[in-house]
């Protein structure tokens, strides 16, 4: 993967917005720093007719907080797709609350049933406490489906960044367990392999953002005392030795972003191994786009593109 040299420049309306509320996910000043510096961003606001439920199920590690989203309107059809949703943050930010936009729009742009989970975050829970947590969540979403008006065999994953990591995860869990049977895996911008030596962490090492010692810090947050040169799929899923009858997917990655290459390795990865996967590289975006949407016009078409396959793949036959 050949550094590129004249790769477009970031978008010029992304650029004013982020002058305009500047933002650096970083590990400087402590984990409460971090979170507070998360939840003080301002949200897009997402319009849509939407309902939600909060509640807890058991998880190996205590509660598991989930949020259930269902579109408004009632139906007389046939039960919805069912979705569950990680969110992002270094494995070590975001909740239900910040993320409750984004999980909206999966709903309105899926039209399915979007179950969010908030796994426990490090460092106090470290590796392997968010996998544990997203997928006993995931193995409860699709027993529990048809009690929510969901259909069980319609279920797809989606997260982004750390959650993107988490959904490929649980993606190969459930293969390897012999179920649940997850039709769809929705990665935006994702940590896969572990692999600093890629072009893109050096070539946006000081992006917006999230810069290179960005992703080191929280990735030391996370493993803890974990061994780097021993890592299980669990926690870089590109490591699996066996990558056959996966999920299809659709990787979302973005130009400007130290996390670039690593989602085309997977997707390069996946598709070796006959996996369908679809790559779409936001060229002039940054990571996490997603936050954007709705106020910057290259982050929405992004994310429509990401929502338009998940919603594709799940109300096909």
């Amino acid at each position: 993967m050949p550094v590129a040299e004249d790769k477009p420049a970031v978008d010029a309306i992304l650029l004013k917005v982020m002058e305009a509320v500047p933002f650096q996910l970083t590990t400087d000043g402590g984990v409460e720093g971090a979170r507070q510096r998360f939840r003080d961003l301002p949200r897009a606001e997402v319009h849509c007719e939407v309902r939600s439920i909060d509640g807890v199920i058991d998880g190996p590690g205590g509660p598991i907080p989930i949020r259930v989203y269902r579109p408004a309107a009632e139906r007389e059809t046939l039960s919805l797709p069912v979705v569950v949703f990680i969110h992002g943050g270094g494995w070590s930010v975001g909740d239900l609350d910040t993320y409750d936009g984004f999980a909206r729009r999966h709903v309105v742009g899926a039209d399915a049933i979007v179950v969010s989970i908030q796994y426990r975050l490090a460092p106090e829970h470290p590796y392997p406490a968010a996998v544990d947590d997203a997928w006993a969540a995931t193995q409860w979403v699709a027993a529990h489906a048809a009690e929510l008006g969901g259909d069980p065999d319609r279920l797809a994953v989606a997260g982004d960044s750390a959650g993107g990591n988490l959904a490929a995860v649980v993606s190969q869990l459930a293969r390897d367990a012999g179920g649940p049977r997850i039709r769809f895996q929705l990665l935006w911008y994702p940590a896969t392999t572990f692999d600093t030596s890629l072009p893109s962490f050096t070539e946006n090492a000081n992006a917006p953002i999230l810069d290179t010692d960005g992703c080191k810090g929280c990735t030391r947050w996370y493993i803890g005392d974990l061994d780097l040169s021993d890592m299980p799929p669990t926690l870089a899923p590109a490591r699996a030795a066996d990558l056959t009858g996966l999920p299809q997917a659709y990787i979302a990655v973005a130009g400007h972003d130290p996390l670039r290459d690593d989602g085309v390795r997977y997707a390069e990865l996946l598709s070796a191994a006959g996996v369908p996967v679809e790559l779409h590289n936001a060229e002039t975006l940054v990571h996490g786009y997603a936050g954007y949407d709705g106020v910057v016009p290259a982050a929405t078409e992004a994310v429509e593109s990401g929502l338009s396959a998940l919603r594709s793949a799940l109300h096909s036959p």
